[in-house]
């Protein structure tokens, strides 16, 4: 007895099916593609919208103005003024002390992991570091106070342990995680025919980690260098808690400061919807974005300049 194959007829129906079916398939996947840049576009809407009302009465550079002054008195119903430069000042210098702290340990912990590490401690190493990664940040802005606040006190001369120094070093302990995690990436995407071909000609393996890896991942460590800085701005609750929310421009690394995401924090809850305090909130929120964005905007530029190069 022959064997009966299946008809032509099935084969086809199938077949339109699958035409059919991929169709939708198709374009549900072109719109989780497009979702991004609409909810990124949706965002700066919903902040600019309530913000909007109070843009045109804000002097942006005269005396009091909002990038050239430091008076901060948002809640007065007359008389308000809206100086977010000790805010600006403290959050960028709040995270270049965290960057100074996170992108050394972190480019070093990721060099060990990947190059260093045996099987076994790599996997341990990994482990520890998404560990790391998942500590609230709430949890960070009380490991600030009740452990480094104290140690700053006693050792670096601080009169109070909430200060610019304390926020550094817990931002920078946030970040290292982030950076760890995509430079290590960087380094393992690196051919090993580029490991190898050094170790023919006689380098170490510290020289095939600054003379060949480096210059070869350069643009992923940038990228995870950028990413550390992004997360270090728009850092909330554990820079409330660790800096001392204190509305002045820093003069030494333990002085108090206060950033543009702790005021916000801060205040939120206290202003009333639709008032010219929540408005002039919903702005600086709006400023964190244009902030944020052009931070990414350099890095794939900066990005995109060393593909060319390399």
């Amino acid at each position: 007895m022959s064997r009966r194959t299946p008809s032509r007829g099935w084969r086809a129906t199938l077949s339109s099916a699958a035409d059919w079916i991929e169709k939708p398939i198709e374009a549900l996947i072109r719109a989780c593609g497009w979702s991004s840049i609409v909810l990124v576009a949706a965002i700066f809407c919903f902040v600019f919208w309530y913000a909007a009302p109070l843009l045109p009465k804000i002097d942006w550079l005269g005396p009091d103005g909002f990038f050239t002054s430091t008076n901060w008195h948002a809640k007065e119903r007359e008389g308000a003024t809206y100086g977010v430069l000790a805010m600006i000042i403290g959050n960028f210098a709040v995270a270049a002390v965290a960057m100074v702290i996170a992108i050394p340990f972190g480019l070093a912990a990721a060099v060990y992991i990947s190059e260093f590490a045996g099987p076994r401690s790599k996997e341990w190493f990994k482990v520890g570091i998404e560990i790391l990664a998942a500590i609230p940040s709430i949890v960070w802005g009380f490991i600030a106070i009740t452990m480094i606040g104290p140690l700053l006190i006693k050792y670096a001369g601080a009169t109070m342990g909430t200060n610019l120094l304390n926020g550094g070093i817990v931002l920078g302990l946030m970040s290292i995680p982030l950076i760890v995690s995509l430079a290590e990436d960087s380094l393992r995407a690196v051919p090993d025919s580029f490991r190898e071909a050094a170790m023919a000609l006689g380098a170490n393996r510290w020289e095939i980690v600054y003379r060949v890896l480096f210059p070869a991942a350069r643009s992923g460590l940038l990228a995870a260098c950028m990413l550390g800085v992004g997360r270090a701005i728009g850092e909330t609750m554990a820079v409330l808690l660790a800096t001392g929310n204190k509305n002045q421009i820093p003069t030494s690394l333990t002085d108090p400061i206060t950033t543009l995401t702790a005021t916000i924090a801060s205040e939120m809850g206290d202003a009333e919807a639709g008032s010219p305090h929540s408005q002039s909130l919903f702005t600086i929120g709006l400023l964190l974005l244009v902030i944020t964005c052009a931070i990414n905007l350099t890095a794939n530029l900066v990005i995109r300049g060393n593909k060319r190069q390399s």
